[in-house]
């Protein structure tokens, strides 16, 4: 039996387009927020350039207000944290007593966000491991990668396992043709997805280069490392250890990927706010209050501020 008969996409971007995109196409009765692309996608629909394969949905269910919308029994977050101040004015429109909460979002905090207005019982944490941009009004490029992970949010911390619910998200992803994986730890696996973001979506603002150059140059490549073991240092001491093996395989990673630019440098290059708290600012408060201080991502948290000041 599905428990999520209606789903409900908030940003539709790089993230919730393409995410909303693939269950629309499997048959899911999606409807999309959007902003500046409304009318574009209202008429033209949402296009996805993706290297599984293009597609279009030419008609989808477009809504520019969240309170026009239909309250949904999965509703995705894929708003930039930057803008987790609006959400209690969206999703007390879109949930309903039963609704899961699946939040796409980076960093630390965001899941805390999100339960905070609607309840820590709705919430799932999803990690997404996936090169993707929108490229124009309602048009999505995927480049590569694609997998999301998956974790049960618990208020106090505590790992929650593998439960019912989980599982059955998982299998409705997987049926609109998304990888995933499920864990017990929601936050281990946002410690490990910060062992990335936190090197590569700054360099690239601070060096203003794609993920090869960083890659290519020995310089750039070691102090992306010395990054990483900070992180897993910071991970350790918050008492969810992320293992060095770990960080040579997202190394190998993203020497393998097409040439990227991260979220962080695409919202720069764009003039857009950055995620500066998510991703470099909690972290650091986080290891801090465990006794642990990070200089080189410091460092890089406090060229970052001066940028986007």
């Amino acid at each position: 039996m599905n428990r999520f008969k209606s789903i409900a996409v908030i940003g539709t971007g790089a993230i919730g387009g393409y995410y909303g995109g693939l269950l629309q196409r499997s048959g899911q009765n999606v409807h999309f927020l959007l902003h500046s692309d409304y009318e574009h996608v209202r008429e033209h629909g949402l296009r996805i350039d993706s290297k599984n394969g293009d597609f279009t949905l030419p008609q989808v269910n477009a809504w520019r207000t969240a309170a026009d919308m239909p309250m949904c029994d999965l509703v995705l977050v894929a708003l930039k944290t930057t803008a987790n101040q609006i959400l209690p004015e969206i999703l007390p429109h879109v949930v309903h007593e039963h609704s899961t909460v699946l939040v796409l979002q980076n960093g630390l905090g965001s899941d805390d966000d999100v339960a905070s207005v609607i309840g820590a019982e709705r919430v799932i944490g999803g990690l997404c491991f996936i090169c993707s941009g929108k490229v124009g009004p309602g048009h999505i490029h995927h480049q590569d990668f694609g997998m999301i992970t998956l974790g049960e949010y618990r208020a106090d911390g505590s790992a929650a396992g593998l439960t019912p619910r989980l599982k059955a998200l998982g299998a409705l992803l997987e049926s609109a043709g998304i990888p995933i994986r499920m864990e017990e730890d929601l936050l281990l696996a946002r410690w490990k997805k910060l062992v990335w973001n936190i090197p590569f979506n700054g360099l690239s603002v601070v060096k203003n280069c794609l993920t090869d150059t960083l890659m290519s140059d020995p310089e750039t490549r070691a102090l992306c490392r010395r990054l990483m073991e900070e992180v897993a240092a910071g991970s350790v001491a918050c008492a969810r250890p992320v293992e060095t093996a770990f960080i040579d395989q997202m190394l190998d990673y993203t020497g393998s990927m097409t040439p990227y630019a991260p979220s962080m440098k695409l919202d720069y290059d764009h003039g857009r706010p950055l995620e500066l708290e998510a991703i470099y600012g909690n972290p650091l408060r986080a290891a801090r209050a465990a006794g642990v201080e990070m200089p080189e991502t410091q460092k890089l948290y406090d060229q970052l501020r001066e940028l986007s000041a």
